[in-house]
């Protein structure tokens, strides 16, 4: 009997494939050891810590040579975890301390740092807890002696379609190789690294799939809808034929998308359209280029804080921000620091309680305003940066003129004190304003009079407005992209923007999903940042488009006042 299941589409496509499921969630034990074998368990915790990283390096020099920078990045970032104190003294400290096992002191510690990444109100940090997990996991693993062995089908076996509780990074580098269809997971979100690779692949999946692993059986056929979220196990032959001819249909239009990569981006009645990457590795860069990217609309700046014990100086941020812009052939936003009192994982000094309700906490531009040092020497280092090409500079989470102001104060002081030292500093740098807060979007007129461009951050500013957090399964059904007050905002700023001479952008997931350009380029839309994996789509669908006529029906669907009437409306743009 067919079984239908639902989940979160995070990479797009159709997968067909037989069901291959691998283990799941680990049963760790936890005892107490007398103290003359403590030594001998700390050897043996560091013995497994030796072997994953071997393992890690062992899986990266697998990886093809024509793979995107994200697939070595990732498996990077895993083999600097292993050597973080977090993960290496804080649990031989524990086991040291309250003589337990190995695997218990991992599990404790790894909790520990789960808990504080669960505390993040950015989506994109809260996701790096499923790093902690992968990399614990790996190690748990080899304690337990239940390692994963994930490569051993052959190139010739029956495409498989990979069903687990999760699925890292490492993980997928071994499937891909082997032909993987797709992939459904019960846990994880659309931001998660692992995601983030299936997409750089091209490989359907699923994440948030509950109780998958028991409602799929080994080898029977399944098909993974990654644009829908949906899969289906055992289908019958109609259903079988009508997936086999959309697969075949998305395969030749991928191929097709290449030929677009150096064509502009114009609308059918000459609107040119800007098309940007968001991307947080530098080897990023050069993968959006390839895909007709015009430059970066969005570079994240806080792997520079964390998973560490100290601050990083100007010095160290300077070299980093300067080579990522000279990198980029065309314009780069930098996003000043997104943290907040929640999320000081190691490099923070902060004391007291977790805020009950981060979100609304100090964090991003309101941290860096009561802590100016802290702002001053990020400032410093990506004014200096800004010699080595075009940059401009976004402050995160603004929600009035005057924390604008104050912290464009700030800025101003800090290219003169550059000035007085003989430091390099571009002529120009723009200061602009990340709207994803409603009182942002709201005034956003007055902000615009002192920034000198926006960007739209449609994760946070969905969230905010509909008071639902979309990584919390009991109320993500609520999160709604075409929300009529979502878009009036969306359209607000836009409106402000072009009234005060402004350029206007998107950052957020909705700038990347196919389904929602015709709409945003009929609310006046005109500069969209992307994962560089959706650019080629995005194009497609914007040189297809007539954005004159998609302005005329957003002015009728924002005009609506009847909920079916929207709905309808909303349906023209598809």
């Amino acid at each position: 009997m067919s079984v239908w299941i639902s989940g979160i589409g995070v990479s797009r496509g159709i997968g067909i494939g037989r069901v291959m499921r691998l283990h799941g969630e680990l049963d760790v034990p936890e005892y107490e050891l007398p103290a003359t074998v403590v030594d001998d368990e700390v050897a043996r915790f560091e013995d497994a810590r030796a072997r994953a990283r071997e393992q890690l390096l062992q899986i990266r020099t697998q990886i093809p040579g024509g793979a995107p920078g994200e697939a070595a990045a990732f498996i990077d970032t895993y083999l600097l975890m292993l050597d973080d104190r977090s993960l290496s003294e804080a649990v031989v400290d524990t086991i040291r301390e309250k003589h337990i096992n190995a695997e218990a002191a991992l599990k404790r510690q790894r909790d520990a740092l789960a808990a504080v990444f669960e505390q993040m109100d950015d989506p994109y940090l809260r996701a790096r807890k499923d790093d902690v997990q992968h990399v614990s996991a790996r190690v748990l693993r080899i304690l337990l002696k239940q390692e994963r062995h994930v490569s051993g089908r052959s190139e010739a076996a029956e495409p498989a379609v990979v069903v687990a509780d999760d699925i890292t990074p490492a993980d997928i580098i071994l499937l891909s190789q082997q032909g993987v269809a797709g992939f459904i997971t019960e846990y994880g979100g659309p931001l998660s690294h692992t995601a983030i690779l299936a997409r750089s692949l091209g490989i359907p999946a699923i994440v948030g799939v509950h109780g998958a692993r028991r409602l799929l059986r080994d080898s029977e056929i399944v098909i993974v809808d990654g644009d829908q979220g949906h899969a289906l196990a055992d289908p019958d032959a109609k259903a079988l034929d009508f997936f086999q001819k959309k697969r075949e249909q998305q395969q030749a239009q991928r191929a097709a998308l290449h030929r677009l990569r150096d064509r502009p981006a114009v609308s059918r009645d000459g609107v040119k359209i800007h098309l940007l990457a968001n991307i947080e590795l530098i080897e990023d860069a050069a993968h959006a280029a390839e895909l007709g990217a015009e430059g970066v609309g969005l570079y994240r700046t806080e792997f520079l804080y964390m998973n560490r014990k100290d601050l990083p100086g100007e010095e160290e941020q300077y070299q980093a921000y300067a080579k990522v812009v000279a990198s980029v052939k065309g314009p780069i936003t930098i996003r000043t620091l997104d943290l907040g009192a929640d999320k000081q994982v190691d490099s923070g000094s902060r004391q007291g309680p977790t805020p009950n309700n981060p979100a609304l906490g100090l964090r991003a531009i309101r941290l860096c305003l009561k802590e100016p040092e802290l702002f001053r020497t990020q400032v410093r280092a990506l004014l200096r940066a800004s010699a080595h090409g075009n940059m401009q500079i976004m402050l995160p989470m603004i929600s009035s003129v005057a924390e604008f102001r104050q912290a464009q104060q700030i800025i101003v002081q800090a290219r003169e004190q550059l000035a007085a030292e003989g430091q390099q500093v571009a002529a120009r740098v723009p200061v602009g304003a990340m709207i994803e807060v409603p009182a942002a979007a709201l005034s956003a007129t007055l902000i615009a009079q002192h920034a000198e461009f926006f960007s739209i951050g449609t994760n946070d500013l969905i969230q905010y407005t509909l008071a639902i957090d979309r990584v919390d399964d009991e109320v993500n059904y609520l999160y709604d992209p075409l929300h009529p007050g979502v878009l009036r905002l969306i359209r607000m700023t836009i409106e402000a923007g072009n009234r005060a001479g402004r350029a206007v952008a998107m950052c957020g997931e909705m700038a990347g999903d196919p389904r929602f350009t015709r709409l945003l380029l009929g609310l006046g839309l005109t500069e969209f940042s992307m994962h560089p994996a959706s650019v080629l789509e995005i194009k497609r669908i914007i040189i297809e488009s007539n954005v004159g006529e998609l302005r005329e029906k957003a002015v009728r669907l924002l005009e609506a006042d009847d909920a079916t009437a929207m709905m309808e409306l909303i349906g023209e743009f598809g």
